[in-house]
């Protein structure tokens, strides 16, 4: 279980490892930015489909713990929860893992950890190439949560 306190030294922690661009004081998705776009279609092609899938499908029954008792990959087209997190949440859940994310190290995932295996533009550039698939509607939505 995270304490306050010990929430919000992760918390600062993680923030002080996130590499901003200049003028921006929180992670920023770029899902109207064609390069950011194109980059992270590579990105996603190369390190996240053959779980997440070519089309962001998911893999099948992925509300359901498989017999190793892991979750499979969710989806991250609109059929999934991934709009329903804000990009900072994404970006750090990408890059630390989910173990980290929630202050338990012993979490047992089949995500991997991607700090130090793709940079924060390309993490920022995934999330990005994810976020302009879903519908206009749904975008709509994200925005405004990240707007809060």
């Amino acid at each position: 279980m995270i304490t306050t306190s010990g929430a919000v030294l992760l918390g600062a922690a993680l923030l002080a490892t996130v590499t901003l661009r200049p003028g921006e004081e929180r992670i920023v998705l770029r899902h109207a930015d064609p390069d950011t776009v194109a980059t992270g279609a590579a990105v996603y092609v190369e390190h996240c489909a053959a779980c997440h899938g070519p089309n962001l499908e998911g893999q099948p029954d992925w509300r359901s713990p498989g017999p190793d008792g892991r979750l499979p990959a969710p989806p991250h087209d609109e059929t999934g929860h991934t709009w329903h997190h804000d990009g900072e949440t994404l970006f750090r859940l990408t890059k630390f893992g989910i173990g980290a994310l929630i202050d338990d190290p012993d979490y047992a995932s089949n995500m991997p950890v991607y700090d130090g295996v793709l940079t924060d533009e390309e993490i920022v550039a995934v999330l990005s190439y994810i976020k302009s698939t879903w519908p206009e509607d749904i975008r709509a939505r994200h925005d405004d949560m990240e707007s809060r």
